[in-house]
């Protein structure tokens, strides 16, 4: 195979396709486990969880936004092949992420008495969207099989990636948060790690975590690792595949004039978003305070 500008197109998308899908697993990672902790949370403490949370909320589901958009106008052949395969949990996906965004909104408009049912309602769609989640990843890694070993193993990721998620969301509150929720977040940590073993490769935390004020970022940022590591090994396995022993990334590719077109697009959005991102986190970083809507 020569290696050309059309042949060159292909994996640039399929690299940028990949990125964004690993960072968006990372963000909206621990904002879905923050939601999927709520279940275990005070109600002071859900306060302080959403204002962890709050100012990233839409820079970390752009990411979504972006890999999807890239699929369609890439590969729109395996946007096709994926999403026929998928179309009922990518249903049940927004599903969860509409119920999702409508709690967030609410439960800061409507009464104190009233809060607890929105709150519930936040739980509810973040674990139905982790779920979700994890249960394409499960078909997806089994060639889109939708029998009912392919069911039964996307059932198992899911329950794992929703954990995984748990313990995004506890590291982070572990960062952004002091005294006895973070002690709680501690807690929280230890015990999803333990689920989440049965889907990633175990990796101890005793150190960073017999000190979580001083390795506050510790175990968020090893995480993140074990999260881009899995990702690289699964891109690594499929290649060059882009839907598993059915279609290579240039089978399913578009034509090399319409991705030299996305392709300059891309390069002025991206930047954006990256930048966007950046500032979010710069801005609001450091420690989560008590969430008012003053």
């Amino acid at each position: 195979m020569t290696f050309d500008w059309p042949t060159a197109l292909p994996l640039i998308f399929a690299g940028l396709m990949g990125l964004a899908i690993l960072i968006y697993v990372i963000l909206d990672g621990f904002d879905l486990g923050i939601g999927i902790l709520f279940a275990a949370a005070e109600d002071t403490e859900q306060d302080t969880m959403i204002a962890a949370i709050g100012p990233f909320w839409d820079a970390n589901e752009t990411w979504l936004v972006l890999a999807v958009g890239l699929l369609l106008v890439a590969f729109p052949q395996a946007h096709g092949v994926i999403l026929t395969a998928l179309y009922i949990p990518v249903f049940v996906l927004l599903v969860g992420l509409i119920l999702r965004g409508v709690a967030f909104d609410f439960r800061a408009k409507v009464p104190t008495e009233h809060k607890h049912r929105w709150n519930r309602i936040f739980f509810l769609g973040s674990i139905i969207a982790s779920l979700a989640q994890g249960y394409m990843l499960g078909v997806y890694v089994l060639g889109l099989d939708v029998g009912f070993g392919g069911m039964a193993f996307g059932v198992l990721v899911a329950f794992c990636l929703a954990a995984a998620y748990a313990a995004m969301g506890a590291a982070w509150v572990i960062y952004k948060t002091e005294g006895e929720l973070q002690k709680k977040a501690v807690r929280w940590l230890r015990t999803t790690l333990v689920l989440t073993a049965l889907g990633m490769v175990a990796i101890s935390l005793a150190t960073p975590l017999a000190s979580p004020r001083r390795h506050s970022l510790t175990p968020f940022l090893t995480l993140a690792a074990i999260f881009a590591l899995g990702f690289a090994g699964l891109a690594w396995s499929f290649y060059p595949f882009v839907v598993p022993d059915r279609l290579t990334i240039w089978q399913a590719a578009s034509a090399p004039e319409s991705l030299a077109i996305i392709l300059a697009g891309t390069v002025v959005v991206l930047p954006i978003i990256i930048f966007y991102s950046f500032y979010a986190y710069r801005v609001f970083g450091g420690k989560a305070t008590d969430l008012t809507y003053d």
